[in-house]
């Protein structure tokens, strides 16, 4: 590892958290958020630490998480809620949680389901830290106080590996996303992207972790597709939980999927990881947050927390680049992403290209939810359709 940290940063990290408990002792867990389980895991792992993972997210969660959240709060937050407690009753005692800066309450949360759960009677340390203010540094400091592991080449191991199952992942959903509208086999796609889920999960060398994305696109071309067919794009973006999780989302990348849409989802964790703790000199190509900030300017001028600013950007990113249509995810009563959806009916008009914002909250039905996507696709098709028709009359007239 780059980052060197003497033990006497890594003391004064940890003097305003709970060293009661010894390393060899520690039981470590996270709130769950789509697969970040897999990578996570095996950076805790080969780290000498024991972990537990909560069950996926579910209805079962949710309404442990609503039945010990205050009313109004978001939907991320009662699930990360009912996550740590799941933890909790099955012997996890210390939490794993980054925060962020801005108005997005992501950065109270943590604090606030801390104050809960000690209020509920349960004894555990929250390791909080905020990767956005010293990047790398920080991180390192918060594993080495749940593991003390002073190795440098289980570092380089848990680091490199957990970040090669990240990108890994994200790789396979991506092609996962091409593929399932256009496969000729109806489930293939979503067969060789489950199985490499359980590869990438079951990976424990380095070298075999760094090969994965390689493996990945070369499994995936041999799904047969239907290469000619007319396939709308739309772009999922919104509030970076919502995205992620899949029970949230109620699976909107599946469902769009098999309307026969190609979905490009615009937020992915690895690319948010490398953005966030690589060193912002060693990027030799624009970020998407500078790309989103660069498009955004005429809307918005700076960012104000969440991913307020990757939203707007984004769409107008999509219209630029004749993309068919955009879905906007937020939990309801998620600040930054109000502005978002309060700036995106202008942007929507101005740019000319369908938005749709879905609210997403423990009331949130299937059936509605399902009718509006239906209706927002029939309008993305009668656009891409009509666009087509004028693209060949001005072709004919050229010809003439």
């Amino acid at each position: 590892m780059k980052a060197k940290i003497s033990e006497e940063q890594l003391n004064r990290y940890s003097k305003n958290m709970d060293n009661t408990i010894a390393a060899k002792d520690r039981v470590i867990a996270w709130p769950r958020m789509g697969r970040i389980d897999i990578p996570l895991k095996a950076l805790v792992h080969n780290l000498g630490a024991k972990y537990i993972i909560p069950p996926a997210n579910s209805n079962e969660a949710l309404e442990l998480g609503v039945k010990n959240s205050i009313e109004g709060i978001c939907l991320p937050y009662k699930l990360n809620l009912a996550n740590y407690i799941m933890a909790l009753e099955n012997g996890a005692n210390t939490l794993m949680m980054f925060q962020a800066p801005g108005s997005c309450r992501l950065g109270n949360y943590t604090k606030m389901a801390q104050k809960t759960l000690k209020k509920m009677g349960y004894e555990f340390d929250m390791v909080i830290f905020d990767m956005y203010q010293s990047k790398m540094k920080q991180t390192l400091q918060a594993f080495w106080h749940v593991t003390h592991c002073l190795n440098p080449f289980s570092y380089y191991k848990a680091f490199s590996l957990g970040f090669n199952k990240f990108f890994a992942i994200d790789e396979a959903q991506k092609l996962l996303f091409y593929c399932r509208p256009r496969e000729i086999h109806k489930g293939d796609s979503e067969k060789l992207y489950n199985k490499w889920l359980k590869i990438i999960d079951e990976t424990n060398s380095i070298w075999k972790g760094k090969q994965l994305v390689k493996k990945i696109r070369k499994d995936f071309q041999k799904i047969q597709i239907d290469k000619n067919k007319d396939v709308p794009v739309v772009y999922l973006l919104g509030e970076f939980f919502v995205l992620l999780d899949p029970y949230i989302n109620q699976d909107i990348e599946k469902t769009l999927g098999e309307m026969g849409i190609e979905v490009q989802r615009q937020i992915w964790f690895s690319e948010w990881l490398e953005g966030v703790l690589k060193p912002s000199i060693l990027n030799k190509k624009e970020s998407h947050r500078e790309r989103c900030v660069r498009y955004a300017e005429k809307y918005m001028k700076r960012p104000i927390g969440g991913e307020c600013i990757e939203t707007i950007g984004d769409t107008v990113f999509a219209a630029k680049n004749k993309v068919d249509g955009v879905i906007h995810l937020m939990p309801f009563s998620c600040m930054p992403e109000i502005v978002s959806q309060n700036i995106l009916s202008k942007v929507s008009k101005e740019e000319d290209i369908p938005v749709l914002t879905l609210v997403f909250d423990e009331q949130t039905g299937k059936a509605g939810y399902i009718t509006r996507i239906e209706a927002f696709i029939d309008l993305v098709k009668r656009k891409k359709m009509k666009t087509k028709n004028k693209e060949r009359k001005g072709e004919s007239l050229v010809a003439c």
